[in-house]
């Protein structure tokens, strides 16, 4: 089977599965779906995996700064300040090479802007995103292996 439609399959499952209990156990679906992207954004594998959990992490953690900055700095202007900041930040952190994926410190940052600052919800649901984007390319490896004709039988059925 084709790797890209046996990985797609898997990800159709797994998918459907998260939209569907997600929300009933309390998570964020739509984080889920970012971290998920992320991981596949960063190349999949256990380096993806390991590239976009701390970047969103960090991404969460500077959301956070920035608004605690805001709130110190205290006037008219002070939130733009802060993401401006926290923004370079994000982008400089990348010389760190665990945290050189800058999309996913992005992604994590409007995570924690988009679901209101619930940073906990938000790391939670962003790590389980990942694990569902490593899980979705594993299933998809299995999937393809099952749907892979055996050497034999394709050369029959090519003859015949």
């Amino acid at each position: 089977m084709d790797p890209l439609v046996a990985i797609g399959i898997s990800v159709g499952i797994l998918a459907g599965l998260w939209g569907q209990f997600s929300g009933d156990l309390g998570l964020i679906t739509w984080v889920g779906f970012i971290a998920w992207a992320c991981f596949y954004a960063a190349g999949g594998k256990r380096e993806g995996f390991l590239k976009t959990v701390p970047a969103n992490l960090s991404g969460v953690l500077w959301g956070w700064l920035m608004v605690w900055f805001a709130g110190v700095l205290g006037f008219t202007g002070g939130l733009g300040i802060a993401i401006a900041i926290g923004a370079c930040m994000m982008v400089v952190q990348a010389k760190v090479s665990w945290l050189g994926f800058i999309p996913g410190a992005f992604a994590g940052t409007s995570c924690f802007f988009g679901t209101n600052g619930d940073w906990q919800a938000t790391a939670i649901a962003l790590v389980l995103g990942a694990a569902l984007g490593w899980a979705s390319e594993a299933g998809g490896g299995l999937i393809a292996k099952i749907g892979a004709k055996p050497a034999v039988e394709s050369a029959v059925s090519e003859k015949v």
